[in-house]
């Protein structure tokens, strides 16, 4: 059964503490978008189209310096958000945004949007809840980058996205993405998923990794 847009918005937790009227409004303003694998959703400084929520698939978002280099900022899985803060700014987007796989989500274009904020303070309220689990990620990659090694990067990445029943977290088809995106090398990335295997914490198939032991590997994210 396809999701519809108001199925996905209903999954995000950006939107858990909104509460009736607004949430039948944005409900009726959401519209499905779907994407090929590889296709660009937007351009760095586009204007903004909305705030998209992942329904399936998975979304970089990145940034590309003059040298043409590219760092992955962020992996969008379904229930996650992307371009929120373009969308409550007013301003145009500030990275680029690729589906990595076939990808559907649901889109709250800008200025429907703009105008349910103006129109009722107390969804800007109920959404601070949601923004506020935004911050903390932010938080959680600063973290990562000046305070973890490869290997605990790499575990705390696993444990946050473990299937809590299967324990499966599945890999980009492209690992220089989800390595850029740790602020790693691949082959950096490779080794480290190695050295996981051979402790006993996971087994990778290449295309999935399966947590073995999460109470090691999350011991291990945090250094102990």
């Amino acid at each position: 059964m396809i999701p519809t847009a108001a199925d996905i918005l209903s999954s995000c937790p950006l939107f858990r503490a909104v509460r009736e009227p607004a949430w039948s409004k944005l409900k009726g303003m959401a519209l499905l978008k779907s994407y090929e694998q590889g296709e660009m959703i937007f351009r760095q400084g586009e204007p903004c189209p909305g705030v998209f929520v992942v329904g399936s698939g998975l979304v970089r978002i990145f940034k590309t310096a003059p040298s043409g280099k590219e760092h992955v900022l962020h992996m969008i899985a379904p229930g996650n958000t992307f371009a929120e803060i373009a969308a409550i700014g007013g301003f145009d987007c500030p990275a680029f945004a690729e589906a990595l796989e076939p990808t559907t989500c649901a889109l709250l274009p800008t200025d429907p949007f703009d105008r349910l904020l103006n129109e009722n303070h107390q969804l800007c309220l109920q959404l601070l809840t949601g923004m506020a689990g935004w911050v903390k990620h932010m938080v959680d990659l600063v973290e990562d980058i000046t305070l973890r090694d490869a290997i605990g990067r790499v575990a705390r990445h696993l444990t946050t996205l473990a299937d809590q029943r299967t324990g499966v977290v599945r890999l980009p088809s492209f690992k220089r993405h989800l390595a850029s995106h740790l602020h790693l090398t691949s082959e950096t990335l490779s080794r480290t998923l190695r050295r996981l295997s051979e402790m006993s914490l996971i087994e990778s198939d290449g295309e999935e990794v399966v947590v073995k032991d999460p109470r090691g590997l999350a011991d291990l994210a945090e250094g102990t």
